[in-house]
């Protein structure tokens, strides 16, 4: 493609609305810091790509493409034109070279993919295609353009394999836990880089509210005169600040389950981003470019994601993520404050005529 958005045949490959592009663009101008962290890293180690493509023998990437081939229905200009249009928006906003294959497939549950070792390809499902409208399916599709140009799609599909592989040797005891944790780290992971796809939906599609709108609908369907954006993100923020350090563990347990974050959260740390410096810059025209990838420093992203973690737990009104900074802060009456955190930070004060405490103090309590 050139610079001037046609291709070599002479055919134009421009948005269908006037959008910015970002010619260039490296992933890490939109990547979550902590994904970010782990990509660049796993990137360093040597012969890392080769080893997992020596997989591909292993791996049922072939059979998928050739499933997707004879039993879904591929985007192209003559089927699911108006997807094949977004697919081409996409890559030319995101300055992608090589369109990756897109399917459609039949499921009723509303769903997206990138998948692939050797080339990404993009699954979509006629859930997803049936739901949105056309501007909360240009952010999927941006979405899952991120996840291509970050390169996501080798360490899903890794991800894929190893979780139907735990499933084949769970009567296994220790060679299902080792698995198990793989799987695990590689969800965290997964979950950090649906954020950073996230954002990359977002500078595909630049329509914030068409971004929240359809993560709204893969929440609770069609009914969008039945919901409203504020409300809905006011359930993240009482998601993460209600109960007490019951409610926080059983969060952690819920979500360990997960390839993708819970769709609230989502929509909150999307709209939070789109409110920073860091998005206006891009939107500005200054944002990294892949030219300078190969001079990225390892530390130097560590330390970026460990600043974003700390941050994170600063700022989160989470009952644990509190006493990890009052722990942290060196705060007293930390005995005291996990004992009444399991009984609920929220508990009735005594009465104002109880008698006064005359019983020593639990140990680190003023």
């Amino acid at each position: 493609m050139s610079d001037d958005g046609h291709e070599q045949n002479g055919h134009e490959r421009v948005p269908s609305r006037q959008r910015r592009r970002f010619p260039g663009i490296s992933s890490r101008a939109y990547e979550h810091p902590a994904d970010r962290s782990a990509l660049v890293a796993l990137r360093k180690l040597s012969g890392f790509d080769a080893v997992f493509k020596a997989l591909s023998g292993l791996l049922p990437e072939r059979s998928l493409r050739l499933l997707f081939l004879s039993d879904s229905v591929r985007v192209s200009d003559q089927q699911f034109v108006h997807l094949n249009d977004m697919l081409r928006d996409a890559c030319y906003i995101l300055d992608l070279e090589k369109v990756p294959p897109m399917y459609v497939t039949q499921d009723p549950q509303p769903n997206a993919m990138c998948i692939g070792l050797d080339e990404p390809i993009i699954v979509v499902t006629t859930g997803l295609v049936e739901l949105l409208d056309e501007e909360e399916m240009r952010a999927v599709v941006g979405h899952e353009v991120g996840h291509a140009l970050s390169g996501h799609s080798v360490y899903r599909t890794i991800l894929l394999f190893l979780t139907s592989l735990a499933l084949k040797v769970a009567w296994i005891p220790l060679g299902n836990l080792a698995i198990l944790a793989i799987v695990t780290a590689l969800r965290e992971w997964f979950r950090k880089s649906e954020l950073s796809a996230d954002r990359a939906g977002l500078l595909v599609g630049q329509d914030l509210r068409a971004s929240m709108r359809g993560l709204m609908k893969i929440a609770g369907g069609n009914h969008l005169h039945e919901m409203n954006v504020d409300a809905f993100l006011q359930q993240a923020e009482e998601y993460e600040a209600g109960g007490d350090l019951r409610d926080s563990v059983l969060k952690i347990l819920n979500v360990l389950p997960r390839s993708h974050p819970f769709t609230t959260v989502r929509a909150a740390e999307l709209k939070k981003w789109a409110a920073s410096r860091d998005y206006q810059r891009i939107m500005d025209g200054h944002y990294p470019r892949r030219t300078e990838d190969r001079d990225t420093s390892v530390g130097d992203s560590f330390k970026e994601s460990a600043a974003s973690y700390a941050s994170d737990v600063k700022t989160s009104k989470d009952p644990l993520m509190k006493l990890v900074t009052d722990i942290a802060g060196g705060a007293g009456g930390l005995g005291g404050r996990v004992k009444r955190g399991f009984d609920g930070f929220t508990s009735a004060p005594p009465p104002k005529d109880a008698p006064p405490r005359d019983t020593p103090p639990e140990d680190g309590e003023a």
